[in-house]
């Protein structure tokens, strides 16, 4: 007979069990068993001993190879650079095996991680490590050369991975030195409540917002994955006992410096004893020869990485029947999408999770027969998460009413990196304002009908509008613009703009404007031209859902 979700949660859950839950105040439950510190599951992690724990390419790492160089470059950064607890150290490279042992080596000494975009571009990077105050930069040879100039003049010190011929200073493996095998974790007091990380989100105004994490945080997040994934068995009649043995090898389809990447991903697979396969950049056709020669069980990331594999012309040519889960988040998941796994991945699990950086990734989950049964919904929230659907007012809603959807529970962040008036707004009486609109049906199940925000997804990526109309604006033959979102088959949206110029202009020339203000991402993919005025509210408003609709179903 199955199970419901109650009675899954309270079977999980039950105290003595490996979720059970403590009460700490104002409504917020946490693991009682989860990790306090980072530094603690660095310290348990080594526990795994010589089980592999990164794949790059033809590089392998174990888990006591990663504590060794992280413990060895966690005694660097305090001798040689100075960094104590609270100092911020900024990250800037692709997914490279040295963007973990840097995360974990930063954080073991009790300083805050800045994991930047590193497809910003130099403008954007210099805002990120000028922003949160960063004392060090450590990056691959591609963004070092981008900020060479800056970093001349800002003080900030570098350390490059892997860097570009010709380059000039300290890099990665001389810093390191010598690891030994008795090395251990220089000294340092660290408590759950003491900052960890600063991931930079896009903002409605257009300066990205420091989304400011805790240890805690960091902790329960892998918890809270680990919860999802018991659950879903549990749910399907299974005993949730049989997948504890169950070695996870997670390809990862998406940036570490994204919150399903580090959060998500990187987090549980430390936590679990997991392997983790690194991929230099997204390709569906790289993305199968790994997942048969590395036999993943799991691939995670973005919506679009799972409709590219699936429509790759050699999807039929690999060996990946170790693939068991395809999990993905960050980003609206189309019902087209589960068809075409059910079809072409049968007896799989697909998931579709929902979270933000300001959540530490997951906090509501779909999976298993309820995505099945129900897959525009988003699942149903996690056992430490409380979520309600406001009105304006920040009065609850009825049942099935739409409204904007609310997040509580010890994943929630501190808040903004010296932003107290966003903070304030944003986080109320401990419930984080998400900014997307939901309603939430009998059963508990959340459905997110649109979003609040004025942003486009593309691919997992937030643009927020604003950020690039400010950037149009500055180009001299623009007299007024809107942004919006084109439908994509693959990347969800694209992005799109609406121009008035005041003056002849093309729309190859604004690309290449924006250009050099903005990451590749957030560039126009079509530009739209017109005499006439944008369409406005009796406020000001430019009516985007009208434009919308007058542009792309003319």
């Amino acid at each position: 007979m199955a199970l419901t979700h109650d009675e899954v949660q309270a079977q999980l859950t039950a105290p003595g069990q490996l979720f059970e839950m403590a009460d700490v105040g104002g409504g917020v439950r946490i693991w009682k068993h989860a990790p306090t510190t980072y530094r603690g599951m660095l310290e348990i992690s080594r526990f795994h001993g010589d089980k592999v724990f990164i794949v790059y390419e033809d590089e392998q790492i174990t888990f006591e190879e990663h504590f060794r160089r992280a413990a060895t470059l966690a005694h660097r950064l305090v001798d040689d650079f100075g960094v104590r607890k609270g100092d911020r150290v900024a990250i800037a490279m692709r997914n490279y095996p040295e963007w973990i042992v840097a995360f974990s080596a930063i954080l073991a000494v009790g300083a805050v991680v800045v994991p930047l975009n590193a497809w910003w571009t130099q403008a954007e990077l210099e805002y990120g490590l000028d922003d949160s105050g960063a004392k060090l930069l450590i990056a691959d040879g591609e963004r070092a050369d981008r900020m060479k100039q800056v970093l001349e003049w800002s003080g900030v010190a570098l350390i490059v991975a892997r860097p570009t011929p010709g380059f000039e200073g300290r890099t990665f493996d001389e810093v390191l030195g010598e690891v030994r095998a008795d090395v251990t974790l220089p000294p340092a007091e660290i408590s759950s409540e003491d900052p960890a990380t600063i991931f930079y989100t896009s903002g409605t105004t257009g300066k990205p917002k420091g989304a400011l994490g805790s240890n805690r945080n960091l902790g329960q997040a892998p918890m809270t994955v680990a919860y999802a994934m018991m659950r879903t068995v549990a749910l399907s009649g299974r005993d949730p006992g049989e997948s504890m043995g169950v070695r996870r090898i997670t390809l990862l389809t998406v940036p570490l410096f994204h919150a399903t990447g580090c959060f998500a991903v990187l987090m549980t697979t430390i936590f679990a004893g997991g392997g983790l396969v690194l991929m230099y950049k997204w390709d569906a056709g790289r993305a199968l020869q790994l997942i048969e020669r590395e036999k993943v069980t799991v691939m995670s990331g973005v919506p679009t990485n799972a409709w590219q594999l699936l429509s790759h012309p050699s999807f039929g040519s690999y060996d990946i029947s170790t693939l068991s889960a395809i999990s993905y988040g960050g980003a609206p998941a189309p019902p087209k999408l589960l068809e075409r796994i059910t079809e072409l991945l049968p007896n799989r699990t697909p998931s579709n999770g929902y979270g933000m950086t300001e959540t530490t990734a997951l906090a509501v989950y779909n999976s298993g027969k309820d995505y099945l049964a129900k897959p525009d919904s988003i699942g149903v929230p996690l056992a430490v998460v409380d979520v309600k659907v406001c009105d304006p007012l920040g009065q609850e809603v009825p049942t099935g009413e739409v409204g904007e959807l609310c997040v509580r529970g010890p994943i929630v962040i501190m808040g903004y990196w010296n932003r107290p008036d966003a903070t304030a707004e944003t986080f109320v009486n401990g419930w984080l304002h998400t900014g997307d609109l939901a309603k939430v049906d009998e059963e508990g199940f959340v459905y997110v009908v649109d979003r609040a925000k004025d942003m486009v997804i593309r691919g997992g990526e937030n643009v927020y509008c604003a950020e690039v109309e400010a950037a149009l604006f500055e180009h001299p033959a623009v007299d007024d613009a809107a942004v919006i979102g084109i439908p994509d088959d693959e990347l969800g949206e694209q992005v799109g703009a609406v121009i008035r110029p005041k003056s002849p202009v093309t729309a190859e020339e604004l690309q290449n404007f924006l250009r050099t203000r903005l990451a590749a991402f957030k560039i126009p993919v079509q530009i739209w031209f017109r005499d006439t005025e944008l369409p406005r509210n009796p406020g000001g408003k430019i009516l985007k859902t009208h434009l919308r609709r007058e542009i792309l179903n003319p």
